[in-house]
């Protein structure tokens, strides 16, 4: 899932993005009300999380644009403004959150959680395998309700396994998908993260093993299926 960061504090940007990727999101970054508007207009977005104090002008004023370009995407507004009447004009103008300054990390990640479990309602709900579950939307994973944290790779891999289980996702899609080609290098890096994620599913009891279709992919299934 994209989230784009729309702040112009460089050091603060880098940090949220740090943040917000070590989540599991991929994160592409703006530094203006310009800027955003572009990368917004070219493609789609699951979040933003939108400054409101930008060079060229108040955030605020891009919320309507937004709804009207990308009705479906979420909009956390993250800002110093924290005057009661400042929040109420963010949410009144079609933000769906607002956190001010200096805000605390956990909480700014358990809100996007929060939002995209709200994107779609129950139109995807959590797919469950073994003791096992992954919700496609915020992609939280959790093993007998309790949640777990892997790294982005291992996630993206895991979301990859369990939107079809029992079925094979090809090894050259997943190299594409991850790496942007399929040198040798990044098949070790591959059968590297395959090897981490088997190892911390059976340290959680998962109740899952993924295997391997030698040559092919790899596919991911009960334990003892």
């Amino acid at each position: 899932m994209h989230i784009l960061i729309v702040e112009d504090n460089v050091d603060l940007a880098t940090k949220l993005a740090e943040q917000v990727t070590n989540c599991g999101f991929d994160v592409d970054r703006a530094g203006s009300i310009g800027e955003a508007r572009e990368i917004i207009d070219s493609r789609d977005f699951a979040l933003v999380v939108l400054d409101r104090r930008l060079p060229d002008g108040d955030g605020i004023g891009l919320v309507p644009e937004i709804r009207r370009l990308r009705p479906r995407m979420r909009v956390l507004m993250l800002t110093a403004l924290d005057d009661e009447e400042e929040k109420v004009s963010g949410l009144d103008a079609g933000a769906d959150d607002y956190l001010t300054k200096p805000y605390n990390p956990k909480e700014l990640t358990a809100r996007i959680r929060a939002n995209l479990r709200r994107l779609d309602g129950d139109q995807n709900p959590s797919i469950r395998l073994g003791e096992l579950s992954f919700a496609p939307d915020s992609r939280e994973v959790a093993v007998r309700g309790e949640a777990i944290i892997l790294q982005k790779r291992e996630l993206d891999l895991l979301e990859a396994l369990m939107r079809k289980p029992g079925r094979v996702a090809l090894r050259d899609r997943l190299l594409e998908d991850f790496y942007g080609d399929k040198d040798e290098l990044h098949l070790n890096n591959l059968n590297v993260v395959v090897s981490h994620l088997r190892r911390r599913l059976k340290e959680c009891g998962a109740g899952v093993e993924i295997h391997a279709a030698r040559g092919i992919g790899y596919f991911i299934a009960k334990s003892g299926a």
